[in-house]
Parts: structure tokens; C-alpha cells; sequence
């Protein structure tokens, strides 16, 4: 928590909240949503319900591979932010993907949502590595990144189907060393509003 954001786990009574987002949302996010790509011969894809995908995100964050959270501005619910693939061993990295509604957007809930994020995962869980996968044309995704000091990489091409098409992204990483005092304090002091006092 950090002012008036909150980042905690996604719940199924979030359902009735999460989706009245989403859906008001729906055109502002369809370009940069992950979608199914199509089935095989024979198959059907489908998008999983609400239920379905509070399931899975439960089951793997039992098995220590996701942890999945929902955002909170003034209390309500305003977005979705998912650290996933998590991997141990000699990498001990992982990635995050998010969204916000668009009528909080420009506030700072996504900076302060993946700086509170990264915090746990370097501090609490003890992950070494965050990445962040973020298509070239998505401005205010790259800044999110940009202004939280995560270095671009690299390009990663056809990477994840989304809005119909397999999308390159750009890569941006951050290791735990790069933050020693932590991604949020850092994004406290390089805030605007922050370098006015």
C-alpha cells in the first residue's frame, strides 16, 4: 500500500468489480490485452470466465509460478497487475503484466503498482530479476517502465498474441541490485511532485 494505492490478491468476490472494469475498459485495452490464438483443427478456443481465470491464477500461485494481484485507487477496484513465470534456480526471475481503467490513468497507480510489486518480489519472495514485455506502440506502458528506471533490452519479435496477432515487445529489466533501497522509494523521490518540494 502506498497512499491511496493498494496492491493485494485478486479474490473471486472481486468478480462483479473486476469485470465492470474490464468491460467499460474493453476498446482501451483490446490492442494490448493478451488474446487465444487460434485453435487447432478440431478445438475450440475460448476466453476463460472470471471464475475460470481466478482458478488458475490460485493454482499457480500455489505451485510458486504467479502472484496475482488487483489494484486499488481510493478503495476501488481500478486494475490487475500479474507477476507470472516465475522461475527459480540460478535465475530466480519473473515477469509482470498489468492494466488500469483508463479514468485513473495518468495518476501515477501504475508506476506505484509496479514499484510496490517489484519491492515485494526483490524483498519478500527473493526473486534477482523483474522483466517487463511491452509492445513498441504502447506509449504509456513504455513510459510506466521508463520512469521507473527499468533498461530496455531488446526486442523480443512475434513474442505474444494479442489483439488478433502474434506482436513484438520490447523488453525492459530491472535486478535487484539496481534498486538497493527499493523501486518505491526511488519512484517517490523522481516523482514530479516530489523534485517541487
Amino acid at each position: 500500500m502506498d497512499g491511496d494505492i493498494t496492491l493485494r490478491p485478486i479474490r473471486m468476490r472481486d468478480q462483479r468489480a473486476w469485470r465492470e472494469v474490464n468491460r467499460r475498459n474493453r476498446e482501451w485495452l483490446r490492442p494490448w490485452e493478451a488474446t487465444v490464438p487460434p485453435a487447432p483443427p478440431g478445438h475450440v478456443a475460448q476466453r476463460p470466465t472470471y471464475r475460470q481465470m481466478v482458478r488458475h491464477l490460485r493454482r499457480e500461485a500455489n505451485a510458486g509460478r504467479m502472484l496475482p494481484f488487483v489494484i486499488e485507487y481510493q478503495g476501488r477496484l481500478a486494475g490487475q497487475l500479474t507477476v507470472a513465470g516465475i522461475t527459480w534456480g540460478s535465475m530466480c526471475s519473473a515477469h509482470i503484466g498489468y492494466w488500469v481503467d483508463e479514468a485513473v490513468a495518468g495518476r501515477g497507480v501504475m508506476p506505484t503498482s509496479v514499484a510496490l510489486a517489484v519491492d515485494h518480489c526483490f524483498r519478500r519472495v527473493g526473486l534477482h530479476r523483474v522483466e517487463v514485455c511491452i509492445r513498441p506502440e504502447n506509449a504509456p506502458s513504455r513510459r510506466v517502465a521508463e520512469k521507473l528506471g527499468f533498461r530496455e533490452e531488446g526486442l523480443r519479435p512475434r513474442y505474444l498474441h494479442i489483439d488478433g496477432g502474434w506482436r513484438d515487445h520490447l523488453v525492459y529489466a530491472l535486478t535487484v541490485e539496481e534498486v538497493p533501497d527499493g523501486l518505491l522509494r526511488r519512484w517517490r523521490q523522481a516523482r514530479p511532485e516530489a523534485q517541487q518540494k
